[in-house]
């Protein structure tokens, strides 16, 4: 056996902390297994495993050799995508993450229209509403309306997301309508138990001053699609990204109030990517789709 195939075995000895969990996951004997970590620790000249009969831990050489042999194999993995994907279809997995209200709502149909297009990319796409650790659960791209993408990940921006204030024409019936922002303090707007700052609206003015107003609730919830249903049944107002009541507002359901304000900072839906990684051909191309969707889409 090469010395390359004796790394990978120590990584999943590694990330298993088990010589018989790394044999399983590579379909080894447990004495092969040990035998290659053997072998490997000879070659180098190093101990890289604390060995004790319930667990196995690295060594502080086994740490460092563990951080850059995974980067490299990572690398080297990636290389091969990409000569592969020069000379053939794009193919492989691709795992992508996405707001729930808004992979139901809108992505469905461009998502099963790319799978159609590219029948060769394994799709595993998941809707859910947390922040998603990009890198640590391995995802290839995930969906995210923030005010900035984060500064340690690659983005590119879909469209704008700005966020509206709603409510239903029977709420306007059975309560003042809202004038200035601070006449919000005196009416129930809902929660998104998912946000975890304070439940307050920072917004700018027409005049183009800048201010946070403090916000009361009666109902909170952690799902978009709840939170519309509840704004347009007349419970409260909700601040919401617009393509998430577009649909109400076209049917007369909702109708927007304090027009001549925005919420501040300015939101975008982007495209995350893990930080310095090969953006292969399948993430490429899937991302120029959803792009040219939220394109003709989105228009705000």
């Amino acid at each position: 056996m090469d010395s390359l195939s004796r790394i990978g075995i120590f990584l999943a000895v590694a990330r298993q902390q088990s010589f018989a969990g790394a044999a399983r996951e590579l379909g080894l004997s447990s004495s092969a297994v040990s035998k290659q970590i053997l072998n490997l620790e000879s070659e180098l000249k190093t101990k890289l495993l604390n060995r004790t009969t319930r667990k196995v831990s690295l060594t502080e050489e086994g740490s460092v050799f563990f951080e850059r042999a995974s980067r490299a194999l990572e690398d080297l993995q990636e290389a091969r995508e990409q000569l592969n994907e020069l000379k053939t279809t794009p193919r492989g997995l691709l795992r992508v993450s996405m707001p729930t209200t808004l992979g139901t709502q809108y992505l469905k149909g461009p998502i099963a229209e790319f799978a159609l297009q590219y029948p060769e990319v394994t799709l595993d796409v998941q809707f859910e509403d947390r922040l998603i650790d990009i890198a640590e659960e391995g995802f290839d791209l995930v969906l995210r309306i923030a005010a900035l993408p984060d500064s340690s990940m690659v983005a590119r921006k879909l469209a704008r997301a700005p966020f509206y204030l709603c409510c239903s024409p029977d709420y306007l019936k059975q309560h003042s309508k809202p004038r200035t922002a601070a006449d919000l303090a005196q009416h129930n707007v809902l929660a998104y138990t998912r946000n975890k700052g304070a439940h307050e609206w920072r917004y700018r003015a027409p005049d183009g001053k800048q201010d946070v107003v403090a916000l009361k609730s009666s109902f909170k919830c952690d799902f978009a699609e709840m939170m519309i249903e509840a704004a347009c049944r007349g419970i409260g107002i909700i601040i919401t990204p617009a393509f998430f009541v577009q649909s109400a507002l076209a049917q007369g359901r909702l109708v927007r109030i304090l027009k001549d304000h925005s919420t501040v900072p300015e939101r975008n839906l982007y495209a995350v990517f893990p930080p310095n990684r090969f953006i292969s051909t399948r993430l490429r191309l899937f991302v120029d789709h959803i792009h040219d969707y939220c394109k003709k889409t989105f228009r705000y």
